[in-house]
């Protein structure tokens, strides 16, 4: 009876052992988090408020967290994206303005792959979601103009880390293309008090790039210091719908400024071996 409860207690001793080198020795996948602010020029046409294009400004809050996934850490990464933006724009008279806001989020997995020269390629898949809203200081019975949508998109990346004045410096380039989905749109002339009392049909309508056409571009540089980075960039968003005698243009160039940088989350109690290898999501 010794001899056994003695093997057993071997067996149970090399197992917690391995399972304790296996732990010690699993990639780190740190956070990356950036947070930024935007300002730059917007363009607005809607022709559900009037026939003609505005034109000025646009500004916006964005939060961005990236980490390796834990299934396939040096192959997958994954990326979360939310976008809070408002835009001010006038007729070309500068006796009407439309105001725009909108709340976005994006959420993506992209597969890697890391190259000689040090440049990573990235591409995958995300999800979206889309709430907004214009308003006309003209119109006294149709002053908004409602907007919504859940899409599935094709996003890729391509980034590099490089030195400049002695700092590295991560430099990322991503175009997201909505490829499918659904999106609101009221049929032409028709007053959101009709839709109130119950005429809702035809409301809701498949999205595709020939009726739904919405790319936007991000281009960052993500300058280190320690732990921390300042991010400066250039984001370009356009958004084209066609439906039911409506066209919409949605347009914005804006220039970034923000805070990003590598975290990492440690449960309690663990600790990260020096043998750990650090898998970062940037590249």
């Amino acid at each position: 009876m010794n001899k056994i409860l003695t093997i057993v207690a071997v067996v149970m001793a090399v197992c917690q052992a391995a399972a304790t080198d296996s732990i010690a020795v699993r990639p780190v996948r740190p956070v990356v988090s950036a947070y930024a602010v935007e300002i730059g020029s917007g363009h607005v046409a809607d022709t559900y408020l009037s026939p003609l294009n505005y034109s000025g400004w646009t500004t916006a809050f964005s939060y961005e967290r990236m980490q390796a996934m834990k299934f396939d850490p040096r192959r997958w990464a994954m990326q979360l994206k939310v976008d809070v933006g408002l835009t001010r724009t006038d007729n070309p008279a500068r006796n009407a303005s439309i105001w725009a806001a909108g709340l976005s989020g994006r959420w993506g997995m992209m597969r890697r792959w890391t190259l000689d020269n040090g440049l990573t390629l990235a591409a995958g898949g995300s999800t979206s979601i889309n709430l907004g809203a214009l308003y006309t200081t003209r119109n006294g019975n149709n002053p908004v103009a409602a907007k919504a949508s859940w899409t599935v998109n094709a996003t890729a990346s391509a980034s590099i880390k490089v030195r400049l004045l002695g700092k590295p410096v991560v430099v990322r380039y991503q175009p997201t293309l909505p490829l499918t989905g659904i999106f609101f749109s009221q049929q032409y002339g028709e007053l959101y008090y009709e839709i109130y009392l119950g005429d809702r049909s035809g409301l809701v309508h498949g999205a595709w790039p020939g009726n739904y056409f919405a790319l936007d571009n991000l281009l960052t540089a993500d300058i280190l210091f320690g732990a921390t980075a300042l991010r400066v960039g250039y984001h370009n968003s356009v958004l084209s719908t066609r439906v039911s005698n409506l066209t919409t243009r949605l347009v914005s160039h804006s220039f970034l400024i923000g805070v990003s940088g590598e975290w990492f989350s440690i449960a309690p109690g663990h600790k990260i071996s020096h043998e750990a290898e650090v898998i970062s999501a940037w590249y």
